[in-house]
């Protein structure tokens, strides 16, 4: 799709009343549509995938391909901003649309984020450290790059990548054939394992003006390569909390994001703060908001997508956030018998293996310490 070189104004306020457009259909689209519903606005949502979890949610819904250029066209004209709730969009839709209608972020933060060879080379550019990696572009440079990084390592499809999926942890017995089997991708990153401590990530939000709010750094683990469980505050000196808020604002200011971002990190036993990955838009690590934060992530995204003041980030407990995968969901009513429970359901039919189906919260009084409120 080739987009027309005028694009809308990007500074435009979107008042109460008006219409957000959303590419894509997932949980995180539910759950920013409900937010927006509270502020005034509605939600028109564009995704391939009939009864997708923001359709029940949405006041409107296309189901179209992100490459149906009279769909899109038509979805364009019935909004009032366009945003996206997931990455594996193709960047020439947010092209196409950004001529149309103001586009937050700029489809070129979702051309970035959505490879991850872009993204390192894009977070080298502007001195922030990251693990150690090399381009893989074709299998035959994969036993150079092992040879260069060592083993243990990490093998990534370097496009559309999550939860996971299309990574490969290559040994020192691993068959490297096999292992570029596993990963599935044309093109490749191999990254170098990381001893950390443990994984943090923080989210920051940029409006239209500059201004930018932030979430304190919160504590994440994975199971299987998805996350199971974020704790906030994160087990980590207020050195440490700094340095990782300071590398998220640098990175969404370097981006002009309008919007939200994510970002994962790794700490090391010596206090390194090592950027993982990207995500510019709600993330799972940012649940816990809903009922643990002054603002939620998702009423954040919506002021800053919208050009709207910017929310308080204080949190008024502390929390752990689970998420029900796959079977897990089954335990629905065990949870709601515990009244400590904050339970959100994402209303999808079919409970499968590695399928977030949804996730509960627990909130704890606040232990005295710093809230992370910290708007600029």
């Amino acid at each position: 799709m080739n987009a027309t070189p005028k694009s809308a104004d990007q500074n435009q306020v979107i008042a109460p009343g008006g219409v957000i457009g959303i590419l894509g259909g997932g949980q995180l689209g539910r759950m920013t549509a409900m937010a927006a519903a509270r502020l005034g606005y509605r939600v028109h949502t564009f995704c391939p995938d009939r009864n997708a979890p923001a359709s029940h949610v949405s006041w409107h819904n296309t189901v179209a391909a992100y490459d149906n250029k009279s769909a899109l066209k038509a979805f364009a004209e019935s909004v009032d901003v366009v945003t996206f709730e997931f990455e594996n969009i193709p960047s020439a839709t947010t092209d196409y649309l950004a001529a149309l209608k103001p586009t937050r972020p700029k489809p070129n933060v979702l051309y970035l984020t959505q490879e991850r060879l872009r993204e390192k080379r894009f977070l080298a550019s502007i001195n922030v450290p990251t693990t150690k990696f090399l381009d893989v572009g074709r299998q035959e440079a994969l036993e150079s790059a092992v040879k260069a990084l060592g083993r243990p390592a990490i093998l990534k499809s370097a496009e559309f990548g999550y939860d996971g999926k299309g990574q490969v942890r290559i040994d020192g017995d691993m068959d490297l054939f096999e292992a570029w089997v596993k990963m599935g991708g044309e093109v490749g990153i191999l990254e170098a394992y990381v001893d950390f401590v443990r994984e943090i990530s923080v989210i920051v939000a940029r409006g239209p003006d500059g201004s930018t709010a932030i979430y304190q750094p919160v504590e994440n683990q994975h199971k299987n390569h998805i996350l199971d469980v974020t704790m906030v505050p994160a087990r980590v000196s207020q050195a440490v909390a700094g340095r990782a808020e300071a590398i998220a604002r640098h990175i969404a200011t370097e981006l002009e994001l309008v919007g939200l971002l994510a970002v994962e990190m790794f700490v090391t036993h010596n206090d390194e703060v090592l950027v993982n990955e990207l995500a510019p838009r709600p993330h799972n690590s940012g649940h816990w908001t809903i009922d643990g934060s002054v603002t939620s992530q998702f009423e954040q995204f919506v002021r800053a997508v919208c050009g709207l003041p910017l929310g308080s980030t204080e949190r008024h407990s502390d929390a752990v956030m689970k998420n029900l995968i796959g079977d897990d969901v089954n335990g629905w009513r065990e949870l709601l018998n515990d009244p400590a429970v904050k339970l959100h359901l994402y209303g999808k039919e079919e409970a499968r293996p590695g399928r977030k189906m949804g996730h509960y919260t627990r909130l704890s009084p606040k232990a005295g310490i710093r809230t992370g409120d910290d708007r600029r």
